[in-house]
C-alpha cells in the first residue's frame, strides 16, 4: 500500500471516531444580528462541552446541533476570556460520545494536525496541517494576551472557532480558536492543557481563580549542554520577556532573559505548565522558582498574587 493511500486512510479513520464528538454551536441574542455560529467539542459522556469564549460570550441562548443531527440546548457553565474558553453542558437521555483530550506538551513542530469545525455554518468539516509553531502569544477578544497558542497551517475560517485541533491519534490537543484577517497559514489553538485547566476551575470554583506573577514569558529550546549540566527533567523552559514593576516576580528578584526552568518543584516546560502552576493553590503561597541566568541555576522564592486584585 502507498504512503498516500495510507495517510488517507488514517485521517479518516481519525474523522470518524472523533467526528460524533463535534458540534455547530449556535449563539443568539444580546446585541447579536440572528444567530452567530461557531464550533465546540464533546469532551465526556454526560454532556460537557468546550468552545471558545467569544462564541458564546454574552449570548442569551446557545444551542448545539450534534453529528447525528439532534439540536440540543446548551447550558453555559463558566467561561474564562483570558483564555477565550467556554464549558458548556448538553443534556440527554443517553450517553454522549466525546473525544479524546491528549496532551499538547507532546506537539512538535513538523506534527501533522486536522481541525474540525463549521466554517461558514459547514458543519464537520476537516482540513489538515501542520504544527507551524509553538508558544505563541495571541491578543483575545477580551484585549488580554493568551500565551502558550498553537500555531498551525491547518486553515480555519469564521465558524472554526471551538471546535478541536487533533494530533494523529485523533486526541484533542488544541481549541481552535483565531485567524490573522488576510493571511494564509497562520491559525491559532488554545493548547488542550491550558483547557484541562480551566474547565477543572470553572467546575470546581465557577470561574477560574489564578494566581499572577507579573512577567511575560516565550517557550524556548533549551541547549543540551545546559540541560545536562545543570541535572534539568526538561529540555524547555520560558524565556522572561518583561518583569512587571512591583509584581510578585519583580520582588523576588527575576529579570528580563532569565529562563524560569521550574515553579513549586515541578518543571515549566510550557506557557500551559505555567497556567496550571500558578492556580488558586498558588495564591499569596511562598514558593520556590528556579531561572538559568547566565551560566548559574538560581532558587528564589516567590509569592504569587490573586490576579483579580492587580
Amino acid at each position: 500500500m502507498g504512503f498516500m493511500h495510507s495517510m488517507s486512510d488514517e485521517v479518516a479513520a481519525i474523522v470518524e471516531r472523533a467526528g460524533s464528538a463535534v458540534l455547530h454551536v449556535r449563539s443568539m441574542g444580546a446585541g447579536r444580528r440572528g444567530m452567530s455560529g461557531g464550533s465546540g467539542v464533546l469532551i465526556s459522556a454526560d454532556g460537557l462541552a468546550l468552545t471558545n469564549s467569544h462564541v458564546i460570550h454574552g449570548a442569551t441562548g446557545v444551542e448545539a446541533e450534534l453529528a447525528d443531527g439532534r439540536t440540543l440546548i446548551a447550558d453555559l457553565v463558566g467561561e474564562d476570556p483570558a483564555t477565550d474558553l467556554a464549558l458548556l453542558r448538553l443534556s440527554s437521555s443517553k450517553p454522549f460520545q466525546p473525544a479524546s483530550l491528549g496532551d499538547s506538551n507532546s506537539l512538535r513542530v513538523g506534527h501533522f494536525v486536522l481541525a474540525v469545525g463549521s466554517p461558514f455554518g459547514l458543519a464537520r468539516s476537516v482540513t489538515l496541517g501542520i504544527v507551524s509553531a509553538l508558544g505563541r502569544s495571541l491578543t483575545g477578544a477580551s484585549g488580554r494576551r493568551i500565551e502558550g497558542v498553537i500555531q498551525t497551517d491547518a486553515p480555519l475560517n469564521p465558524g472554526n472557532s471551538g471546535g478541536p485541533l487533533l494530533d494523529g491519534d485523533g486526541n484533542v490537543v488544541g481549541i481552535n480558536t483565531a485567524i490573522v484577517q488576510g493571511s494564509q497559514g497562520l491559525c491559532f489553538a488554545v493548547p488542550v492543557n491550558t483547557a484541562k485547566f480551566v474547565l477543572g476551575e470553572i467546575l470546581a470554583h465557577g470561574r477560574v481563580r489564578r494566581a499572577w506573577l507579573g512577567v511575560a514569558a516565550q517557550e524556548v529550546l533549551l541547549p543540551k549542554r545546559v540541560v545536562n549540566e545543570f541535572g534539568l527533567s526538561a529540555a524547555r523552559g520560558l524565556g522572561v520577556e518583561r518583569v512587571e514593576s512591583s509584581s510578585p516576580a519583580a520582588r523576588a528578584g527575576l529579570h528580563p532573559r532569565d529562563v524560569i526552568v521550574s515553579l513549586r518543584k515541578r518543571p515549566t516546560e510550557s506557557v500551559a505548565d505555567l497556567h496550571r502552576l500558578l492556580d488558586h493553590d498558588a495564591i499569596d503561597a511562598e514558593m520556590a522558582i528556579e531561572v538559568l541566568r547566565g551560566n548559574r541555576l538560581l532558587t528564589m522564592t516567590v509569592r504569587p498574587a490573586e490576579a483579580s486584585l492587580r
